[in-house]
């Protein structure tokens, strides 16, 4: 093939490559050649320089990026729909990964082909149709970008879909059928999701968090990237062996945080067993108790290239996450509501944080429960001049909130929000008062309001929504640090409020995530299952060896 220096735009590609004349000349010989001779010689130089970079980026492993994310309850009535999930096509899901920025160097390591990330607040079971959907989406995006030398999986591992257990090994299989066997795939997960033996034998590499609240999301989703990037490089590709361990343990995550003890240094531990390629990564999951279906307990899952090492591994952390199963306790004080209020109005400390926990929308409750807010307005603490100030965060009620926008900040509503989808505990709620604020949210189909009713000021908004940031409130003209109660739907404090909190208790209240699991009328679970059966005896933690993902699971 003859190449034409006409063929290229030397600016452009002095500019892209950051070179100049007077860079590339020494200055006395510079003299003796012509400005036309010395351009001459730099296209040469860049025309190795491009058809050297097109040679480097064929050599590039080629990487497509695709996820579905949802944590689903069971035990709710709530269904999640495809329109509650958020997705995201081709490259605006780098936006989602700090570590695809442009200035990154994990961004030049492989050539990378986003197809479709989709995401849901918790919520009820995912619709069968909704789940089609988006799964044919991603495997038309991913046929388009063949072939494949890897792939970055991206999922909860939580998910709940009608009529289908284990939707993300269903997902991983179909992906298998598109992509092939040969292609490395990466999982990233979260600790509160569940690994099926056909999830670990479709997928390669696969990690989770290690840290309760999520503080390491983004740095697990990295190393998954990061580990598959250097098999493929290496020309190592898939790892010898994975061993996997299943533990009959079933906890919610408020008793197993690793902020505290036992799962502190459960997790800590994760460290101590890798060895290189020997034991490439390590992880513990901890499942998702509010789904009735087999595959929920306790998980550990090691791979590497040593197959004694791989199991060695795995056993031990099986083993230490089964030795300290009696010492999983809440990761603060929990009791009932009623008591749970008496001591939040009996503290001078601001702001005193309680819990909701039944219903907390970030753990898949309905978020519409109105068991609790009932109970605080009826509370003549909050009705007198001297009482304490209460935030309740927060009640969805569409309705109400179309009748607050029609009447403006400072008129009068007397409506009833909640309880449109869970109304097992309580009736929609009657909410007397002052409309204090309305928020548009930008983006997003959201309206909140404000209303003040005596002491107390409910959040109701037009779609659930849970509150997590300071900013959150004081955008909506509240002030929490100020205030002496604040109420939110939700277990374990996110690091923003738990840093905020002054004091801080759980309310075991019902719902759809009730954090009593003996309340739970579990049928589908596997048995035993601690705590379920506190006297059950102890389990084999033998390594199970699974195999490679050469053969199609399904």
């Amino acid at each position: 093939m003859r190449y034409s220096l006409k063929a290229f735009n030397i600016d452009c590609l002095m500019h892209q490559y950051k070179i100049s004349i007077n860079t590339l000349i020494i200055p006395n010989v510079m003299k003796k050649i012509t400005h036309g001779i010395a351009s001459l010689i730099v296209a040469s130089i860049l025309f190795f320089a491009c058809t050297s970079k097109q040679k480097s980026d064929k050599e590039l492993p080629r990487i497509a990026i695709a996820g579905l994310l949802i944590e689903s309850s069971t035990f709710s009535p709530a269904v999640t729909h495809e329109d509650a999930f958020r997705t995201f096509t081709g490259d605006s899901i780098f936006n989602l990964y700090s570590f695809f920025s442009p200035d990154s160097l994990i961004i030049n390591e492989a050539i990378w082909l986003p197809t479709l990330r989709a995401s849901a607040t918790p919520g009820g079971i995912v619709t069968r149709e909704a789940y089609e959907s988006l799964v044919q989406k991603t495997l038309n995006r991913l046929e388009d970008a063949l072939p494949l030398d890897g792939l970055f999986f991206d999922i909860h591992g939580a998910m709940s879909v009608q009529g289908l257990d284990d939707p993300e090994g269903d997902f991983i299989v179909r992906i298998r059928e598109v992509i092939g066997t040969d292609v490395v795939i990466s999982t990233c997960m979260d600790l509160h999701g569940s690994v099926t033996p056909r999830l670990a034998q479709n997928t390669d590499l696969i990690t989770c968090f290690r840290l309760a609240p999520h503080e390491d999301a983004l740095e697990s989703r990295r190393r998954a990237v990061t580990n598959l990037l250097s098999r493929l490089k290496s020309g190592k590709g898939k790892p010898a062996y994975k061993a996997w361990v299943p533990v009959p343990i079933l906890l919610p995550g408020e008793k197993t945080s690793t902020r505290v003890e036992p799962g502190r240094s459960l997790y800590a531990a994760i460290p101590s067993v890798l060895d290189n390629n020997n034991v490439i990564d390590a992880s513990i999951w901890m499942s998702y108790p509010w789904a009735d279906e087999p595959r929920n307990h306790g998980v550990i899952v090691t791979y590497g290239d040593d197959k004694e090492a791989v199991g060695k591994a795995a056993e031990k952390l099986a083993e230490h996450y089964w030795s300290v199963r009696h010492d999983f306790e809440f990761v603060a004080p929990t009791t009932t509501w009623e008591e749970a209020l008496q001591k939040a109005i009996a503290s001078n400390k601001k702001p005193f944080i309680i819990s909701d926990m039944g219903d907390n929308p970030t753990a898949g409750g309905a978020g519409d429960v109105t068991w609790t807010l009932t109970r605080i307005l009826e509370n003549p603490e909050f009705k007198k001049s001297n009482g304490k100030s209460i935030i309740y965060a927060s009640i969805p009620g569409e309705a109400f909130v179309n009748r607050a926008v029609e009447l403006g900040v400072g008129g009068q509503i007397d409506a009833t929000a909640g309880a449109e989808v869970d109304n097992r505990y309580a009736p929609p709620v009657r909410i007397k008062g002052t409309i204090t604020a309305i928020e548009h949210k930008e983006g997003r189909d959201q309206v909140e309001v404000v209303v003040k009713s005596g002491n107390a000021s409910v959040i109701v908004t037009k779609k659930r929504t849970a509150y997590h940031y300071e900013k959150a409130f004081t955008r909506l003209g509240l002030n929490p640090r100020e205030t002496d109660i604040v109420v939110v739907k939700i277990g374990y404090l996110v690091p923003e409020l738990y840093n905020m909190r002054a004091d801080w208790i759980m309310a075991l209240t019902p719902g759809g995530v009730d954090q009593d699991l003996m309340r739970l009328d579990y049928k589908r679970i596997n048995r035993p299952m601690f705590p379920l059966d506190k006297d059950m005896p102890d389990p084999d933690l033998s390594a199970q060896f699974i195999p490679l993902s050469n053969n199609i699971k399904r």
